[in-house]
Order: structure tokens, then sequence, then C-alpha cells
């Protein structure tokens, strides 16, 4: 059955086959994870469209809401959305090695979707560039966010586990600066 499903779809012209191949098995399996990552961002891009990456749309949509009639608990709320929609580009900008909140404050001052494209160190029209988002992922990120923001916000208590002092990852201690 399943191989009469795949010929009939190989027939109607929806199936491709990608051989991935490497050079060790954890290589091959790290390809085909990205291959299949691919894959993903290419259906959500299909059923929704895309949006400018490297975290301009974000960055825009931010720029374009008003939190004046707002209560003190509303603004409170609205202040949070606006820094996270600034953080996936300053974040970005840090593992570049640049200044993220300078990068971000010159993106803002640019229009449309003119962004930091940290591959070629170039402000740039993302999408001309190829740097793009699907929107469905944007979308879901943002949605997602906010559900476990609430969550946080509503609850009594929260338990967390107490930060491990002394050596991190790679042997270097975890505060860096």
């Amino acid at each position: 059955k399943e191989k009469l499903k795949e010929r009939l779809a190989k027939l109607s012209g929806g199936v491709a086959v990608i051989h991935v191949g490497a050079p060790s098995e954890v290589e091959m399996k790290e390809k085909k994870a990205r291959v299949e990552d691919a894959l993903h961002a290419t259906r959500a891009a299909v059923e929704e469209g895309i949006l400018p990456g490297g975290g301009v749309a974000l960055l825009r949509s931010s720029t374009k809401v008003s939190g004046k009639k707002l209560n003190h608990d509303e603004k409170v709320g609205y202040e949070i959305i606006l820094r996270a929609c600034r953080a996936p580009l300053t974040q970005i900008a840090n593992n570049a090695g640049l200044d993220g909140s300078v990068i971000c404050e010159k993106v803002a001052e640019q229009e449309g979707n003119i962004g930091y494209n940290a591959a070629t160190e170039k402000y740039e029209d993302m999408v001309k560039a190829g740097v793009i988002d699907p929107v469905k992922v944007t979308r879901t990120a943002l949605q997602n966010a906010a559900s476990v923001a609430t969550l946080l916000l509503t609850s009594d208590a929260l338990i967390a586990e107490a930060p491990k002092s002394g050596k991190g990852s790679g042997g270097h201690d975890d505060d860096l600066y």
C-alpha cells in the first residue's frame, strides 16, 4: 500500500527523493536532520507564506503597535512583547560578535525588508538576500511564547532547578563575563 501511494505521488509530481550521504553515520544523521528541517520549513512557507528573516519581521511588527490605551498590567505585558520582538535580531548580532542593541536600533531606523545579514556583514533586503522565515513558524513561536508567559504569570508557584556553579560546558566557567 505504501509503495502504491509513493508511485501515485511520483506520477502526480508531488514527490522528490533526496539521497543524503556523508563520511560518517553521525554526519549523515545531521545532514538528514537539516534536510528534514528544510522540508518542514518549505511546507510551512507554502502553507502561509514568507517573511523577511533575521528577526526583521518581528522588529517591524513591534514598531507598528501602540500601547497607549492600556492599563498598568497590560502595559507591562506590552513592554515584554516589544523586547521579545527585538530579541532574535539582537541575538543574531551578538552571535556575530557585534553589539546587538546597536544593530537592532540601526535596523529599526530602516524600512521594509532591510535588515542586518550576519553572513555577509551588510545591511540589505533580507528577502532578496534569501534570508526568510515562514510566516507559520514565526506566528507559532510568538503564540507559544505568549501561552507559556501567560501560564507562568498566572501560576501561584513555580519550581525550578537551582543553577549549578562551577565549570560549565567545555571546561569554562558558566559566567564568561
